[in-house]
C-alpha cells in the first residue's frame, strides 16, 4: 500500500490572465500534507504589485467578458463541469492530499464544486429581469439584472475545491463579472488546479485569477477602487473586519462566518439512528465545518442511552490517512489547527465538563507525525462553559442534557451563532414548531447537515453571517449583478394622437 499520494515538494505559481507565474516574493509559507506531518509545498505570498496585477488583468477582462452573451458564457462552465468529471478522481485525491479529508469527503467537496458550477449554468433563466406593460397609459417599464465588474474571493482552508469554485467563482462569471480568488495559503492546490480547468475550457483571459497573499494585501484587495464586492468565508472576528472595511469603502459584502451549530434530541427519537446521524454530522470532515454538529442537546429520559450509543459508534470510527480507502476521520489541516483543538479540549476538563471519550492519544501506525486527533465527546456541558458555546473546529462533541422541549429550543437560541440547527424527532408537532422556532438559517428536521442544494441559498444568522445576499440560490444572483430599471414610451407617428398622451406624472 502506497503510504503517499505523491512525494514531491513543489513551489506554487499563482494564477492570473490564464497563467501560472512564479512569485518574486522572497516569502513563502509551507503546506502540509496533513496525514503524515510533511511539508509538500511553498506557498508564495504574493507581492503587492502581484496581487494589483491580479486585480488590473480582472478588470481589463471585464468588458469583453460582461458583453458576451450569457448563453454563451455558461457554454464555457458546460465545459468546467466535464473537466471537473474528467479529473474527479485527482481532483479528489488532491483535496484529501492537502486537506486530510478522507476519500469520501473529499470526493464530496468536488462534487460541491461541480453542483455550484451546474447551478451557475442556469443563469440565463435566474439573471432575468421583469416587467410591466402599461405600467402608466403608453410606458412600459422592463428591469435588467447587469453585472458590476471586479469581485473578490478570500477562501477559508476547509473546502479548497468547493468554496472558491462552487460558492463563489461559477454564479460570479455566469453573471458577467471577473474574479480574484484569494486562496487558502495551508490548502490552494485544489483552487489553482480547478483555474486551469477554466483554461482549457476556453475562459478568456483574466476572468479567474488566483492568488496568495497575507492579511495585509488582503485588506487592499477589498478596499481596491476597481472592486465591486467581496465573499468572505472564516471566522467572526476576522469576517467582522471584512464586513466593516470593505461596506466602508462602498462595497458589496458577503461574511460567512462562524458556527456553533445544535441538534435538539427528543425523548421519542430512535437512539441508533440518531446517533447515526451525530457522529457522520460531529466528526466528518474532522469537524473543521461550519455546518458541522458540536453540539448535541437531549432530553435526559434518553440522555444516557444516547451518549452510551455516540461513543460506541465513535470508537468504530477508523482513524488513519486521509488518502486510504477504509479511512473514516482523517487529520485536522494543519498543526496549528491540531494545537487549537487540543487546548481546547483541555479547557474543556479545566471548565468542568465530563470527558467521555478523549481522542488526544490516538496512535496511527507508520503516520506518527499526521495531525490526528480522535473523536473527543464531552457530557454535562452546562452554559456557563466555553466549549459549548465558542466554535471549536475540530472533532469534538459537547453533549447538554435538559428537561424539555421548550428548555432545549432557549438553550440553543441562546448562542450567538446561528447557521444551522436541527431536530430529531418523531413529533410532528414539536417538529413544527422547532422550524418556526429556532434562530438557525439552516435547519433539519431528522437529518444530520442540513446543507441545502445548490438551489437555495447557504442561510446563516446571527453571527454565523454578515450581509444581505446570501451564497447560491437566488441570493447568489443578486449579490453579482444589479437591477436597471428602464421605463419606455412611444409616439404615435400622428402628431394629433401623440399629443393626446398626457406626460406620466409617475403615478402608477
Amino acid at each position: 500500500m502506497r503510504r503517499h499520494y505523491r512525494k514531491e515538494m513543489e513551489k506554487l505559481r499563482f494564477f492570473t490572465n490564464n497563467e501560472y507565474i512564479e512569485s518574486r516574493t522572497a516569502i513563502y509559507t509551507d503546506a502540509y500534507n496533513p496525514s503524515t506531518g510533511e511539508i509538500i509545498a511553498k506557498v508564495p505570498c504574493c507581492t503587492h504589485e502581484e496581487v494589483m496585477l491580479a486585480v488590473s488583468n480582472a478588470k481589463k477582462a471585464f468588458p469583453a467578458w460582461s458583453a458576451t452573451p450569457v448563453i454563451k458564457r455558461v457554454q464555457i462552465l458546460y465545459k468546467v463541469r466535464e473537466l471537473l468529471l474528467r479529473d474527479m478522481d485527482e481532483l479528489t485525491k488532491l483535496v484529501a492530499y492537502e486537506n486530510g479529508k478522507n476519500l469520501e469527503e473529499a470526493r464530496g467537496d468536488v462534487l460541491k464544486a461541480q453542483e455550484g458550477t451546474e447551478q451557475a449554468i442556469a443563469a440565463p433563466s435566474l439573471m432575468m429581469g421583469e416587467s410591466l406593460s402599461d405600467a402608466s397609459s403608453g410606458y412600459d417599464v422592463v428591469s435588467y439584472r447587469e453585472p458590476l465588474g471586479v469581485f473578490v474571493g478570500i477562501v477559508p482552508f476547509n473546502f479548497p475545491a468547493m468554496i472558491p469554485f462552487g460558492w463563489m467563482a461559477p454564479i460570479c462569471v455566469a453573471c458577467g463579472n471577473t474574479i480574484v480568488l484569494k486562496a487558502a495559503m495551508p490548502t490552494p492546490q485544489s483552487a489553482l488546479k480547478i483555474a486551469g480547468l477554466y483554461k482549457e475550457a476556453g475562459m478568456p483571459d483574466g476572468v479567474i485569477n488566483v492568488i496568495t497573499c497575507d492579511n495585509a494585501e488582503s485588506e487592499n484587495l477589498i478596499t481596491h477602487p476597481d472592486v465591486k464586492g467581496v465573499t468572505f468565508v472564516g471566522s467572526t472576528k476576522v469576517g467582522l473586519k471584512v464586513y466593516g472595511t470593505a461596506t466602508t469603502a462602498g462595497k458589496r459584502v458577503q461574511a460567512l462566518c462562524q458556527a456553533k451549530n445544535h441538534a435538539l434530541v427528543l425523548a421519542d427519537a430512535p437512539v441508533k439512528r440518531v446517533a447515526a446521524g451525530i457522529i457522520n454530522s460531529a466528526f466528518g470532515c474532522a469537524g473543521e465545518r461550519c455546518m458541522a454538529l458540536p453540539v448535541v442537546v437531549v432530553e435526559r429520559s434518553i440522555a444516557n442511552n444516547l451518549v452510551a450509543e455516540i461513543v460506541a459508534q465513535a470508537k468504530a470510527l477508523k482513524v488513519g490517512p486521509a488518502y486510504i480507502v477504509d479511512t473514516k476521520l482523517g487529520p485536522v489541516a494543519t498543526p496549528e489547527r491540531e494545537k487549537s483543538v487540543r487546548d481546547w479540549i483541555q479547557k474543556g476538563i479545566n471548565e468542568g465538563a465530563k470527558l467521555v471519550l478523549d481522542g488526544r492519544n490516538v496512535a496511527v501506525k507508520n503516520y506518527e507525525n499526521g495531525f490526528y486527533i480522535g473523536p473527543t465527546i464531552f457530557d454535562e456541558v452546562s452554559e456557563d462553559m466555553s466549549i459549548g458555546r465558542e466554535e471549536i473546529f475540530g472533532p469534538v462533541l459537547c453533549i447538554k442534557r435538559v428537561d424539555s422541549f421548550g428548555e432545549g429550543i432557549n438553550v440553543m437560541n441562546a448562542n450567538p451563532y446561528a447557521n444551522g440547527s436541527i431536530i430529531f424527532t418523531q413529533n410532528g408537532y414539536y417538529a413544527r414548531e422547532f422550524v418556526r422556532r429556532t434562530d438557525g438559517g439552516m435547519v433539519g428536521v431528522n437529518v444530520g447537515i442540513p446543507v441545502p442544494v445548490g438551489m437555495f441559498p447557504f442561510n446563516g444568522h446571527k453571527l454565523s453571517f454578515f450581509g444581505d445576499n446570501h451564497v447560491l440560490g437566488k441570493d447568489g444572483y443578486k449579490f453579482y449583478t444589479e437591477a436597471k430599471v428602464v421605463t419606455t414610451r412611444w409616439f404615435d407617428e400622428d402628431e394629433k394622437k401623440s399629443t393626446m398622451i398626457t406626460t406620466w406624472d409617475g403615478t402608477i
